[in-house]
């Protein structure tokens, strides 16, 4: 079935959104495409056309309340005309240089994979290093679900969260598991397992963003200076249903991040020389891209303020690089200001005062991918500055 429903009265600066959170209203989802000013979706759903578009239609309400006409405002642009126009996913894959799983879900063989740990080596010594005082810590893969809570993410984007649990520790319960699988000649994805009754509520769940556990280890201190800088990498992950079939949309990603904390004139500052650190990179490889403000996609009732906010007061800026082959592009990198927020959350005082908080955040395989999808493989065609940093830190990682 198809059900198309229109997008008059929704200002076209939120039809991307639109799209992007109807993959969340029911799973026998198998195609949604903007065209000729409706959203056209496929599905095969019990509810019938009915159902999904009274769905779209809660939607587009939430996404349109009040006059929020959300304006492009590009603060920074470098201009190239690259020389790769091909379908990168698609030579990657032909060359089995990635592996997809599933959409957004890859295993990454060379030369993807030193480029990926040299996109993160760069960000360590290009922007993180030019800070006086920056140290690093190692975060695990898995989260509280109480430090989440503190963060509102189960408030805010509770339709990325990936729930992490185990079988109670019970003899009967193991074993007749077990018992189930064997039975059915292996694990299958439509078996009818009772998981509620086996499984506890989830104390951890797979972390969405590096810098969730910086605040979670500073929860309960007193900064003794103006502030303080922490860099990090780990494993993150947001479930996105369909959107996954976006480019460069990873079900599990690596998500350097450079983490301010302190008083607000130390964490503003630094975010600022970031920003300018982030541009000079960029000029610097010569890489097509444009940093601009933006607003995270919000699932909740209240987008349109929370994003509002955030888009009024400047908390949130990207840096965006495009993909030729599509003519789009993707956020590679954020720079974000939280205010107090995270204090508050985390009891994370300077002084007497709660801390404020900021970060600016690396997709590496966004980075990688964005990168060949602008300058290809063909290494004597990539720009001569990254080619020689390049083939340096080649020589220094053997």
């Amino acid at each position: 079935m198809e059900c198309v429903v229109s997008l008059e009265g929704l200002a076209s600066s939120q039809h991307g959104q639109l799209k992007y959170a109807s993959a969340f209203i029911d799973e026998t989802i198998s195609d949604i495409r903007l065209e000729g000013g409706s959203i056209h979706i496929v599905h095969n759903s019990p509810k019938g056309n009915e159902g999904i578009e009274e769905r779209v239609r809660k939607l587009i309400d939430r996404f349109s309340q009040g006059d929020f006409g959300f304006k492009e405002n590009i603060l920074f642009e470098h201009q190239v005309a690259t020389p790769y126009e091909g379908d990168i996913i698609a030579e990657l894959t032909e060359r089995k240089i990635i592996k997809v799983l599933e959409p957004g879900l890859f295993i990454f063989r060379e030369p993807f994979s030193s480029l990926m740990r040299f996109f993160d080596y760069s960000f360590v010594s290009k922007i993180a290093g030019r800070f006086t005082g920056v140290t690093e810590e190692q975060y695990p893969a898995v989260i509280h679900s109480t430090t989440l809570n503190k963060t509102n993410h189960f408030t805010s984007f509770p339709e990325h969260i990936h729930f992490l649990t185990h079988l109670r520790e019970d003899l009967d319960i193991i074993e007749a598991f077990s018992q189930s699988i064997r039975e059915a000649g292996g694990w299958k994805e439509d078996m009818e397992l009772d998981l509620n009754a086996n499984m506890p509520l989830p104390k951890f769940t797979m972390n969405p963003s590096t810098c969730y556990h910086c605040y979670e280890g500073l929860q309960n201190e007193t900064l003794e200076s103006d502030g303080l800088i922490v860099t990090a990498i780990s494993k993150c992950h947001r479930f996105e249903s369909r959107n996954h079939t976006d480019f460069g949309r990873l079900l599990d990603f690596s998500m350097r991040e450079i983490i301010f904390v302190g008083k607000p004139e130390f964490v503003k500052e630094h975010r600022l020389q970031a920003i300018e650190y982030l541009k000079e990179l960029a000029v610097e490889w010569n890489v097509d891209s444009l940093l601009e403000i933006a607003n995270d996609p919000f699932f909740t009732n209240d987008f349109q303020v929370k994003a509002s906010f955030q888009r009024n007061q400047e908390m949130k800026y990207e840096l965006r690089l495009t993909i030729p082959s599509v003519g789009k592009s993707i956020a590679c990198s954020s720079v974000n200001f939280h205010s107090n927020t995270f204090g508050n959350a985390f009891n994370i005082k300077v002084g007497k005062r709660p801390a404020v908080t900021g970060c600016v955040g690396f997709g590496i395989e966004r980075w990688a991918f964005a990168f060949l999808a602008q300058y290809g493989l063909d290494e004597a065609q990539w720009p001569a500055a990254f080619r020689e940093q390049y083939h340096a830190w080649q020589a220094k990682a053997l």
